[in-house]
């Protein structure tokens, strides 16, 4: 039960703690220059963790195994990342910026689900994608 818990608790809070550094990230400071220290840091971080948990592999050998998708996911983060950024100066509240896209993540992942990876459509997340629709109205309701 432990190893399907952590990774959300993980995801959670590392959220969290990510929302609360795009919202900080200086007025004046240009986000992409912001993103080059992250992505340091992030790629540091990354190489420590890979030598600490693989003893048996290299970065070369694993490198070797990529696809697309590491490279189409660092041009996506960068637009996460970049968007958040200015979400938040253009006067983005944490306690609904987040929600609110996730509501409509959620919406657009059901159909992506279905039509990349197969997956069911069912109607608990029918319902819930509407109940995640009614709740976008009371949170900006003023």
């Amino acid at each position: 039960m432990f190893s399907y818990i952590w990774p959300i608790a993980l995801v959670v809070f590392s959220n969290v703690v990510y929302q609360v550094c795009a919202k900080s990230v200086p007025e004046g400071m240009n986000p992409f220059a912001s993103l080059t220290i992250t992505y340091l840091v992030g790629a540091l971080l990354s190489a420590a963790a890979f030598f600490v948990t693989n003893k048996d592999s290299s970065l070369v050998r694993e490198y070797a195994k990529t696809n697309w998708a590491p490279f189409v996911l660092g041009i996506v983060i960068i637009g996460l990342e970049v968007g958040w950024i200015c979400a938040y100066k253009a006067g983005w509240q944490v306690s609904t910026g987040f929600i609110v896209q996730s509501a409509f993540l959620a919406i657009i992942l059901i159909v992506v689900g279905y039509v990349i990876f197969r997956e069911a459509v069912t109607w608990n997340k029918i319902v819930g994608a509407v109940i995640c629709l009614i709740g976008l109205g009371f949170i900006n309701f003023k």
